[in-house]
Protein backbone atom coordinates (compact mmCIF):
# COMPACT_ATOMS: atom_id res chain seq x y z
CA UNK A 1 0.00 0.00 0.00
CA UNK A 2 1.28 3.51 -0.76
CA UNK A 3 2.55 5.36 2.24
CA UNK A 4 3.27 9.07 2.77
CA UNK A 5 7.12 8.17 2.59
CA UNK A 6 6.94 7.29 -0.83
CA UNK A 7 4.37 9.73 -1.94
CA UNK A 8 7.03 11.95 -0.94
CA UNK A 9 9.77 10.85 -2.72
CA UNK A 10 7.45 10.10 -5.78
CA UNK A 11 7.31 13.96 -5.80
CA UNK A 12 10.43 15.29 -5.06
CA UNK A 13 11.81 12.88 -8.20
CA UNK A 14 8.90 14.37 -10.21
CA UNK A 15 9.80 17.93 -9.43
CA UNK A 16 13.39 17.89 -10.16
CA UNK A 17 12.56 15.89 -13.99
CA UNK A 18 10.49 18.77 -14.75
CA UNK A 19 12.98 21.18 -13.68
CA UNK A 20 15.78 19.79 -15.54
CA UNK A 21 12.95 19.87 -18.47
CA UNK A 22 12.54 23.50 -17.73
CA UNK A 23 15.89 24.69 -18.46
CA UNK A 24 16.77 22.63 -21.48
CA UNK A 25 13.69 23.98 -22.88
CA UNK A 26 15.20 27.24 -21.49
CA UNK A 27 18.58 26.79 -22.92
CA UNK A 28 17.10 25.38 -26.31
CA UNK A 29 15.00 28.65 -27.02
CA UNK A 30 17.44 30.96 -26.32
CA UNK A 31 19.83 29.10 -28.71
CA UNK A 32 17.42 28.72 -31.39
CA UNK A 33 16.62 32.72 -31.37
CA UNK A 34 20.52 33.61 -31.01
CA UNK A 35 20.86 31.41 -34.01
CA UNK A 36 18.52 32.66 -36.26
CA UNK A 37 19.38 36.17 -35.00
CA UNK A 38 22.91 35.12 -35.88
CA UNK A 39 24.32 36.99 -33.28
CA UNK A 40 24.51 36.24 -29.45
CA UNK A 41 24.71 39.65 -28.07
CA UNK A 42 20.63 40.16 -27.54
CA UNK A 43 20.86 36.57 -25.53
CA UNK A 44 23.51 38.06 -23.40
CA UNK A 45 21.85 41.26 -22.57
CA UNK A 46 18.89 39.50 -21.78
CA UNK A 47 20.61 36.67 -19.40
CA UNK A 48 22.36 39.53 -17.87
CA UNK A 49 18.32 41.85 -17.34
CA UNK A 50 17.39 38.09 -15.61
CA UNK A 51 20.63 37.63 -13.67
CA UNK A 52 19.15 41.28 -12.04
CA UNK A 53 15.71 40.58 -11.42
CA UNK A 54 16.84 37.03 -10.17
CA UNK A 55 18.89 39.08 -7.27
CA UNK A 56 15.49 41.53 -6.97
CA UNK A 57 13.20 38.59 -6.66
CA UNK A 58 15.30 36.77 -4.46
CA UNK A 59 15.90 39.30 -1.68
CA UNK A 60 12.85 41.02 -2.10
CA UNK A 61 9.81 38.27 -3.54
CA UNK A 62 8.15 38.14 0.41
CA UNK A 63 7.85 41.71 0.73
CA UNK A 64 6.83 42.32 -2.63
CA UNK A 65 4.11 39.41 -2.20
CA UNK A 66 3.26 40.50 1.37
CA UNK A 67 2.72 44.26 0.06
CA UNK A 68 0.84 42.75 -2.94
CA UNK A 69 -1.70 41.11 -0.35
CA UNK A 70 -2.04 43.57 1.93
CA UNK A 71 -0.73 41.16 5.00
CA UNK A 72 -0.06 42.70 8.27
CA UNK A 73 2.33 41.00 10.82
CA UNK A 74 0.84 38.91 13.24
CA UNK A 75 2.48 39.40 17.04
CA UNK A 76 2.35 37.25 20.13
CA UNK A 77 -0.17 39.09 22.06
CA UNK A 78 -2.41 39.39 19.16
CA UNK A 79 -3.41 35.38 19.04
CA UNK A 80 -1.04 33.87 21.65
CA UNK A 81 -2.95 30.36 20.59
CA UNK A 82 -2.38 30.95 17.00
CA UNK A 83 1.38 31.61 17.67
CA UNK A 84 2.05 28.99 19.70
CA UNK A 85 0.09 26.55 17.28
CA UNK A 86 2.88 27.51 14.97
CA UNK A 87 5.83 27.64 17.13
CA UNK A 88 5.10 23.84 18.44
CA UNK A 89 5.02 22.90 14.41
CA UNK A 90 8.71 24.33 13.19
CA UNK A 91 9.88 22.43 16.37
CA UNK A 92 8.73 19.34 15.51
CA UNK A 93 9.89 20.27 12.07
CA UNK A 94 13.11 21.76 13.08
CA UNK A 95 12.44 25.02 11.67
CA UNK A 96 12.60 28.20 12.66
CA UNK A 97 10.36 30.13 13.46
CA UNK A 98 8.61 32.02 10.76
CA UNK A 99 6.80 35.48 10.78
CA UNK A 100 3.04 35.20 11.19
CA UNK A 101 0.63 37.43 8.77
CA UNK A 102 -2.57 37.73 8.18
CA UNK A 103 -4.93 39.13 5.80
CA UNK A 104 -7.97 40.47 6.54
CA UNK A 105 -10.84 38.54 4.66
CA UNK A 106 -12.96 36.20 5.27
CA UNK A 107 -12.27 33.64 2.79
CA UNK A 108 -10.27 30.62 3.35
CA UNK A 109 -6.99 30.42 2.24
CA UNK A 110 -3.53 30.64 3.21
CA UNK A 111 0.15 30.74 1.79
CA UNK A 112 3.56 30.26 2.53
CA UNK A 113 6.65 32.45 1.20
CA UNK A 114 10.44 33.44 2.02
CA UNK A 115 13.45 32.66 0.57
CA UNK A 116 14.70 30.27 2.81
CA UNK A 117 13.46 29.10 6.50
CA UNK A 118 15.71 31.65 8.10
CA UNK A 119 12.95 34.07 6.32
CA UNK A 120 10.08 31.96 6.25
CA UNK A 121 6.45 33.43 6.29
CA UNK A 122 3.32 32.03 6.89
CA UNK A 123 0.34 34.27 6.39
CA UNK A 124 -3.17 32.99 6.66
CA UNK A 125 -6.18 34.50 6.00
CA UNK A 126 -8.55 35.68 9.54
CA UNK A 127 -11.46 33.81 7.84
CA UNK A 128 -9.08 30.66 7.93
CA UNK A 129 -8.22 31.34 11.62
CA UNK A 130 -11.56 31.58 12.42
CA UNK A 131 -13.42 29.03 10.75
CA UNK A 132 -11.46 26.00 11.38
CA UNK A 133 -11.10 23.35 13.64
CA UNK A 134 -7.71 23.49 15.50
CA UNK A 135 -6.41 19.98 13.28
CA UNK A 136 -7.86 21.29 10.86
CA UNK A 137 -6.05 24.58 10.86
CA UNK A 138 -2.69 22.55 12.30
CA UNK A 139 -3.38 20.58 9.43
CA UNK A 140 -3.00 23.59 6.53
CA UNK A 141 -0.04 25.18 8.95
CA UNK A 142 2.17 22.19 8.32
CA UNK A 143 1.65 22.31 4.99
CA UNK A 144 2.29 25.67 4.80
CA UNK A 145 5.92 25.07 6.61
CA UNK A 146 6.58 22.38 3.89
CA UNK A 147 6.34 24.57 1.61
CA UNK A 148 9.55 26.85 3.46
CA UNK A 149 11.06 23.41 4.49
CA UNK A 150 10.75 22.17 1.09
CA UNK A 151 12.24 25.34 -0.23
CA UNK A 152 9.04 25.54 -2.05
CA UNK A 153 9.70 29.63 -2.06
CA UNK A 154 12.61 29.94 -3.46
CA UNK A 155 11.86 27.41 -6.38
CA UNK A 156 8.57 28.86 -7.28
CA UNK A 157 10.43 32.11 -7.81
CA UNK A 158 13.57 30.54 -9.63
CA UNK A 159 10.36 29.26 -11.77
CA UNK A 160 8.56 32.66 -12.07
CA UNK A 161 11.75 33.86 -13.42
CA UNK A 162 12.75 31.09 -15.95
CA UNK A 163 9.00 31.55 -17.75
CA UNK A 164 9.60 35.48 -18.24
CA UNK A 165 12.78 35.16 -18.84
CA UNK A 166 11.40 33.12 -21.89
CA UNK A 167 8.73 35.97 -22.88
CA UNK A 168 11.03 38.26 -22.53
CA UNK A 169 13.24 36.21 -25.15
CA UNK A 170 10.22 35.58 -27.26
CA UNK A 171 9.37 39.32 -27.01
CA UNK A 172 12.64 40.92 -28.16
CA UNK A 173 12.70 38.19 -31.22
CA UNK A 174 9.53 39.21 -32.60
CA UNK A 175 10.37 42.68 -31.93
CA UNK A 176 13.69 42.07 -33.73
CA UNK A 177 11.87 40.10 -36.56
CA UNK A 178 9.38 43.02 -37.13
CA UNK A 179 11.62 45.82 -37.31
CA UNK A 180 14.18 44.31 -40.43
CA UNK A 181 16.12 42.20 -38.67
CA UNK A 182 15.33 38.90 -40.90
CA UNK A 183 15.27 41.09 -44.34
CA UNK A 184 18.86 40.06 -45.43
CA UNK A 185 17.65 36.75 -46.24
CA UNK A 186 19.54 36.19 -49.40
CA UNK A 187 23.08 35.92 -47.28
CA UNK A 188 21.82 33.48 -44.64
CA UNK A 189 22.67 29.64 -45.18
CA UNK A 190 20.00 27.09 -45.14
CA UNK A 191 20.69 26.27 -41.63
CA UNK A 192 19.84 29.91 -40.71
CA UNK A 193 17.15 29.80 -42.59
CA UNK A 194 15.63 26.64 -40.98
CA UNK A 195 16.22 28.75 -37.45
CA UNK A 196 14.89 31.10 -38.38
CA UNK A 197 11.16 29.69 -39.24
CA UNK A 198 11.88 27.76 -35.92
CA UNK A 199 12.84 30.97 -33.77
CA UNK A 200 9.40 32.20 -35.31
CA UNK A 201 7.13 29.42 -34.16
CA UNK A 202 8.83 29.28 -30.85
CA UNK A 203 8.75 32.69 -29.93
CA UNK A 204 4.60 32.49 -30.47
CA UNK A 205 4.75 29.00 -28.67
CA UNK A 206 7.16 29.04 -25.96
CA UNK A 207 5.74 31.23 -23.26
CA UNK A 208 2.96 28.79 -23.47
CA UNK A 209 4.70 25.82 -23.11
CA UNK A 210 6.68 27.49 -20.12
CA UNK A 211 3.94 28.23 -18.49
CA UNK A 212 2.60 25.05 -18.68
CA UNK A 213 5.50 23.70 -16.91
CA UNK A 214 5.49 26.15 -14.37
CA UNK A 215 1.75 25.47 -13.46
CA UNK A 216 3.14 21.43 -13.60
CA UNK A 217 5.83 22.01 -11.31
CA UNK A 218 3.04 24.30 -8.68
CA UNK A 219 0.79 21.52 -8.54
CA UNK A 220 3.71 18.85 -7.84
CA UNK A 221 4.77 20.72 -5.03
CA UNK A 222 1.15 21.15 -3.68
CA UNK A 223 0.89 17.32 -3.65
CA UNK A 224 4.63 16.97 -1.87
CA UNK A 225 3.42 20.02 0.48
CA UNK A 226 0.16 18.24 1.03
CA UNK A 227 2.34 14.73 1.67
CA UNK A 228 4.99 16.48 4.11
CA UNK A 229 2.68 18.16 5.95
CA UNK A 230 0.90 15.15 7.16
CA UNK A 231 3.82 13.62 7.96
CA UNK A 232 4.92 16.54 10.30
CA UNK A 233 1.21 16.45 11.99
CA UNK A 234 0.80 12.63 11.60
CA UNK A 235 -2.92 13.34 11.34
CA UNK A 236 -3.75 13.71 7.47
CA UNK A 237 -7.56 13.69 8.21
CA UNK A 238 -6.65 17.19 9.73
CA UNK A 239 -5.30 19.02 6.37
CA UNK A 240 -8.03 16.60 4.01
CA UNK A 241 -10.98 18.22 6.22
CA UNK A 242 -9.36 21.44 5.84
CA UNK A 243 -9.60 21.27 2.30
CA UNK A 244 -12.91 19.84 2.30
CA UNK A 245 -13.61 23.08 3.89
CA UNK A 246 -11.84 25.24 1.87
CA UNK A 247 -13.01 23.63 -1.07
CA UNK A 248 -16.47 24.29 -0.03
CA UNK A 249 -16.57 28.08 0.25
CA UNK A 250 -17.12 30.32 -2.47
CA UNK A 251 -16.00 33.22 -1.52
CA UNK A 252 -13.10 34.31 -3.39
CA UNK A 253 -10.06 35.98 -1.97
CA UNK A 254 -10.00 39.49 -2.97
CA UNK A 255 -6.11 40.45 -2.44
CA UNK A 256 -5.20 37.76 -4.97
CA UNK A 257 -4.32 38.46 -8.23
CA UNK A 258 -2.71 36.43 -11.31
CA UNK A 259 1.12 36.46 -10.53
CA UNK A 260 0.36 35.32 -6.72
CA UNK A 261 -2.19 33.16 -7.11
CA UNK A 262 -0.42 29.80 -7.18
CA UNK A 263 1.10 30.79 -3.54
CA UNK A 264 -1.67 29.68 -1.96
CA UNK A 265 -2.96 26.61 -0.36
CA UNK A 266 -5.97 26.68 -2.85
CA UNK A 267 -6.98 28.70 -5.70
CA UNK A 268 -8.12 31.76 -4.61
CA UNK A 269 -10.10 32.95 -7.67
CA UNK A 270 -12.77 29.83 -6.97
CA UNK A 271 -13.32 30.04 -10.85
CA UNK A 272 -13.95 26.44 -12.93
CA UNK A 273 -10.72 25.99 -15.51
CA UNK A 274 -11.18 24.77 -18.55
CA UNK A 275 -8.38 22.17 -18.36
CA UNK A 276 -6.26 20.88 -15.96
CA UNK A 277 -3.52 21.83 -17.47
CA UNK A 278 -3.72 25.57 -16.98
CA UNK A 279 -4.80 24.83 -12.99
CA UNK A 280 -1.84 26.50 -10.66
CA UNK A 281 -2.88 23.84 -8.40
CA UNK A 282 -4.27 19.93 -8.42
CA UNK A 283 -7.88 19.47 -8.38
CA UNK A 284 -8.85 19.81 -4.48
CA UNK A 285 -10.51 16.13 -4.51
CA UNK A 286 -7.29 14.44 -5.45
CA UNK A 287 -5.51 16.17 -3.09
CA UNK A 288 -8.25 14.50 -0.56
CA UNK A 289 -7.97 10.89 -1.80
CA UNK A 290 -4.38 11.42 -2.05
CA UNK A 291 -4.41 12.07 1.64
CA UNK A 292 -7.28 9.75 2.84
CA UNK A 293 -5.57 7.04 0.75
CA UNK A 294 -2.41 6.44 2.67
CA UNK A 295 -0.54 5.57 5.65
CA UNK A 296 1.59 6.57 8.05
CA UNK A 297 4.25 4.36 8.73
Amino acid sequence: MATLYNQYDKNIRLTWVYISMFLIFVIGVGYVFAGAMGSSTALYVAVAFSTITSVVSYWWSDKIVLSMSGAKELMFADNKELYRLVENLTITAGLPLPKIYTIEDTALNAFATGRDPQHGVVCLTTGIINRLERSELEGVIAHELSHIGNRDTLLSTVVVILVGFVALLADWFRHWAWFGGSRDNDSKNQLQVILMVAAIILSILAPLFAMLIQLAISRKREFLADASGALLTRYPEGLASALEKISGDTEPLEAANRATAHLYIANPFKGKNLTKLFMTHPPIEERIAALRGMEIK
